[in-house]
């Protein structure tokens, strides 16, 4: 059973003037990877349990997502790609009038943002996390027992100097 993706916005929190609908916008120090983004974008138009779009306006906003995630994929991606040459094609397309026609469009459109998106994993080596250096902490008994070997040179020193 398909829900509606009205349902689905009326879960969505609220803008600063108090309309449903619009997208949540995530804090800017938080990055998000692009191709994770594109594929739960590519999740919601073809997942057997996702919500067929109900007009044209729910259509125009998936396909409007989907034409972001491939832009935002396309610098990742080799520009020769085969895969970013067919998402691009389709992404400039314009929405064809009609529910059929425009949600046979977006189907094709997160088709291509699919295949954009597994050649971005197969290419693109995860970088390495650097390892942050590590310093010696001494114990406290260390510390003791060094400052102790210190004050015992110091007065042995002390103690060999001749006094005039």
């Amino acid at each position: 059973m398909r829900l509606a993706l009205v349902l689905h916005r009326e879960t969505c929190p609220c803008d600063d003037r108090g309309r449903r609908g619009r997208l949540p916008v995530e804090p800017v120090d938080v990055p998000r990877d692009q191709s994770v983004a594109a594929a739960e974008t590519v999740a919601l138009v073809l997942d057997e349990d996702s919500p067929l779009p109900e007009n044209a306006d729910d259509v125009e906003e998936l396909a409007r997502r989907l034409r972001g995630h491939i832009s935002r994929l396309g610098l990742v991606v080799t520009p020769g790609a085969p895969a970013l040459r067919g998402a691009q094609q389709l992404a400039s397309a314009g929405v064809p009038n009609g529910y059929m026609p425009s949600t046979v469009h977006l189907i094709k459109l997160a088709e291509a943002t699919q295949a954009l998106v597994a050649t971005v994993q197969a290419h693109v080596v995860p970088a390495k996390p650097t390892r942050r250096r590590r310093w010696w902490k001494p114990q406290l008994i260390v510390l003791c027992t060094s400052v102790f070997a210190v004050a015992f040179a110091l007065l042995a020193l002390a103690a060999s100097v001749p006094r005039a």
